[in-house]
């Protein structure tokens, strides 16, 4: 069998529905071997946004998204793609070409240590040298991308081995299944739980899963303890249920935080010190933590779990729930989700531009439950985070991780390719589409409906709120934009960010909790 017929062969028995990419003549002969095949071949027009919609693949499906691309500089264009993966902790595949290893007559022109250059940024970065090495390669490359806590790993194909002859076999997928909790361990969390004043709870990406939000919520309806989301947890547990205190903002002392304030016990689910510092809830170091999550911690001077419940997260809350029986009231909280209502609720000034509290407004009034938010990075990522009511696990889709510009439009595209049946909107901000509006081409040769919401203040928003908070002149974040309006994916929304200023720096800035 040619190599990269058994390559691709492999990704089909590794379950691979799609891969997106952008070839070059060094991945031809891969090119050619799913052209045989009958995965989906999403060709876009830039390697970064392969990455970006591989890696939303992966959070949305749980397994490993696959992006390709060329050497050099076709794989130099993967990096950030990849990075968010790995950050994010969704679990992603990526593959570059590569010259060949053996009578390269093209000497060193556009070559890149790829391997060397992907190492820091992923799980594992390794090349194949020889054709028999690809299915085992790929059975532990998904393996790893795929394992608790999921990330990136990165693959290198030389052209000359993708084309040999080799006589290996595709390796089977074998499917493990995560180990229960330690019976001790749930017995002191219990007691911990039990033993609290105010017990809170703060879920994180790592439990943005549609079992453990089952879970999740009948523990919180059993025992009255209350729910934080960070940004990226948003929608584990149904805003509309009363022990929800919303989610997390921005990343200094926020609404939520007189709720946190109050809590003598944080319940971590899922969490990564990556997403919302420890810092932000246990500054004073005067917070016992039970840590639930699938792996150990990593360890940080403001995160020091007393007890550490490692295994299947739902059968933890489960386990949990059993031995927290007792339903109990808790004041500070439910004065706090009392308080964050209020603030969400309040009216909303009409205006033209719209003020971002109005933009979230109108955005929630014509999503359904079910219907997914792709929000790019940009001071409205703050604004939706804090007023936007989520219903259901993963659809809230954002990156508070790497933060990077330019990934919200491709992550839309990949939940509308995958939920067609859903109403999905892409918010971005004029900066973060520019990065990489070319993949409206490949919206519409795809024909995948997407509306993207363009939030459009001709400046770096956010690096702008930040600059006058430091009392620096404004300079250089403002600039123009070329737009050309497409009745049929594009909407394009001035917007006034002066509320900026007034909210997260005035307001917030003083912000006094009286309970």
């Amino acid at each position: 069998m040619k190599a990269s017929d058994l390559f691709v062969a492999q990704l089909k028995e590794e379950g691979v529905e799609y891969v997106f990419g952008l070839p070059g003549e060094e991945n031809l002969d891969l090119l050619e071997s799913l052209r045989n095949s009958d995965i989906k071949l999403i060709i876009t027009r830039h390697e970064q946004a392969a990455a970006f919609m591989a890696a939303a693949y992966g959070r949305l499906t749980g397994k490993a998204g696959v992006c390709f691309s060329t050497l050099g500089p076709g794989a130099t264009n993967l990096v950030t793609g990849v990075a968010q993966a790995q950050l994010t902790g969704a679990p992603l595949i990526s593959i570059s070409g590569q010259k060949a290893l053996i009578d390269n007559w093209q000497a060193r022109f556009q070559l890149v240590d790829v391997v060397r250059m992907m190492e820091p940024l992923c799980k594992k970065a390794v090349t194949i040298s020889d054709p028999g090495m690809i299915p085992t390669v790929l059975r532990n490359a998904f393996k790893h991308a795929e394992a608790e806590r999921p990330g990136a790993v990165h693959i290198e194909l030389p052209e000359d081995v993708a084309g040999e002859d080799t006589d290996a076999v595709v390796q089977k997928r074998s499917e493990t299944s995560i180990p229960s909790p330690d019976p001790k361990a749930i017995e002191t969390a219990a007691g911990m739980i039990r033993e609290a004043k105010n017990p809170l709870i703060i879920v994180s990406s790592g439990a943005n899963r549609k079992a453990v939000t089952e879970e999740l919520e009948d523990f919180a309806n059993r025992t009255g303890i209350y729910v934080v989301h960070t940004q990226m947890g948003k929608g584990v547990v149904p805003d509309d249920c009363p022990y929800s205190l919303f989610a997390t903002g921005i990343h200094a002392r926020d609404y939520v935080n007189c709720g946190i304030d109050g809590a003598d016990l944080i319940i971590t689910v899922g969490y990564d010190i990556v997403e919302y510092p420890p810092y932000l809830w246990n500054g004073k170091l005067d917070k016992k933590i039970v840590n639930i999550d699938f792996v150990e911690s990593v360890p940080d001077r403001y995160f020091n779990p007393a007890v550490e419940v490692i295994g299947d997260i739902s059968s933890s809350v489960r386990q949990l729930a059993a031995k927290v029986p007792e339903k109990r009231e808790f004041p500070v909280f439910e004065n706090t989700r009392t308080f964050i209502e209020e603030k969400i609720n309040s009216p909303v000034k009409k205006s033209y531009p719209p003020i971002p509290q109005e933009v979230v407004k109108s955005v929630r009034e014509v999503l359904g439950r079910e219907d997914i938010i792709s929000l790019d990075n940009g001071i409205y990522k703050l604004w939706f985070s804090r007023l936007y009511r989520a219903y259901a696990p993963n659809t809230v889709l954002l990156d508070n991780a790497l933060a990077t510009m330019g990934a919200g439009f491709s992550a839309g595209l990949v939940a509308k390719l995958l939920h067609p049946e859903r109403r999905i909107l892409a918010v971005c901000g004029d900066g973060g589409f520019i990065m990489n509006c070319q993949e409206l081409e490949t919206a519409v040769r795809y024909g995948i409906p997407l509306v993207v919401l363009i939030l459009n203040d001709n400046a770096f928003g956010f690096i702008k709120w930040k600059q006058k908070k430091m009392r620096f002149e404004d300079f250089a974040l403002d600039y123009g934009n070329p737009f050309s309006l497409n009745k049929l994916v594009v909407i394009e929304c001035p917007i006034d960010y002066s509320v900026n200023y007034e909210t997260f720096s005035i307001e917030l800035g003083n912000l006094v909790c009286k309970f």
